[in-house]
């Protein structure tokens, strides 16, 4: 791995990295705030996932995580959202293409060959963390904003167990049913709609995707609430297959990483609680 900055922040060290990566075949970035902690310790950790056009950086300089996860003593780390550089394919709408990942492995051409955005964050990164930082696996967490916050839920869901926390903020919930969605899907997995069930956490969920501990924080003046993001089906959902999720409506807040920034220490703190032991 390449170091690339190392910046002291409440009790703790907010670091940026970059690594070669097997799954895209690029550089890949990321942020790691690590906590102030005693030597041999293994702490827990919060994957954080953001949304549309974002890189590491949003979330590292806007979501307000590093006091409270110094507070509590957990590792954040915050990936790009899709691969970069030279050669790798891009679009000229903002909702496609380079930092718009949406976290699938692409099957279609050109998209293929290094928009394997599931396989980095399912299974490479969490290695190179796990082999790198001071992370007990043990005790793993994860959330998301937007497309980060369908990204969080779906990758819960395929893989129940792996964390004992699953929070999003303003997610996308389902993209069978969304104008981002069904334009992200269609470029990057084809034209079959069977094949996109995976990658919808309402349509996990209908076809017995469980897990426990949800929390979702919502905007009720989000721009995106009605056409894009439709919290309500991911409520539906979960309330007719018996699974609990706290889903919280915050009155008068946006899209915006301000809504965000309010919001997530409190997250944070739940995310704790699980985590804890």
């Amino acid at each position: 791995m390449e170091h690339i900055s190392t910046s002291r922040c409440f009790a703790g060290e907010q670091q940026v990295w970059r690594h070669d990566s097997v799954s895209t075949g690029t550089p890949m970035n990321f942020a790691i705030y690590v906590p102030d902690h005693d030597e041999g310790a293994k702490l827990p950790v919060i994957w954080w996932l953001s949304g549309l056009t974002c890189t590491h950086e949003n979330a590292m300089t806007k979501c307000e995580y590093k006091a409270a996860c110094a507070e509590h003593g957990i590792i954040f780390v915050c990936p790009d959202t899709s691969p970069r550089g030279e050669g790798v394919p891009d679009h000229e709408d903002y909702d496609f293409g380079q930092g718009a990942g949406f976290y699938v492995n692409a099957t279609q051409d050109p998209w293929a060959d290094h928009f394997q955005m599931r396989a980095y964050i399912e299974e490479e990164l969490p290695g190179i963390v796990a082999a790198n930082f001071p992370v007990d696996m043990d005790r793993q967490g994860i959330s998301g904003h937007s497309m980060g916050g369908h990204g969080a839920l779906t990758v819960s869901l395929r893989n129940p167990g792996r964390f004992r926390s699953t929070g999003a903020f303003a997610p996308i919930v389902s993209p069978l049913n969304c104008p981002w969605g069904e334009k992200a899907l269609t470029g990057y997995l084809g034209d079959d709609r069977e094949a996109w069930r995976e990658y919808d956490s309402v349509a996990l969920i209908e076809d017995g995707a469980r897990i426990d501990n949800i929390r979702v924080d919502q905007g009720t003046a989000d721009e995106w609430l009605d056409e894009q993001l439709k919290t309500h089906l991911f409520a539906r959902a979960c309330e007719s297959a018996g699974m609990g999720a706290d889903i919280r409506m915050h009155e008068g807040y946006d899209h915006s990483y301000f809504f965000v920034s309010t919001f997530v220490a409190d997250q944070i703190a739940w995310h704790a609680e699980l985590l804890k032991g």
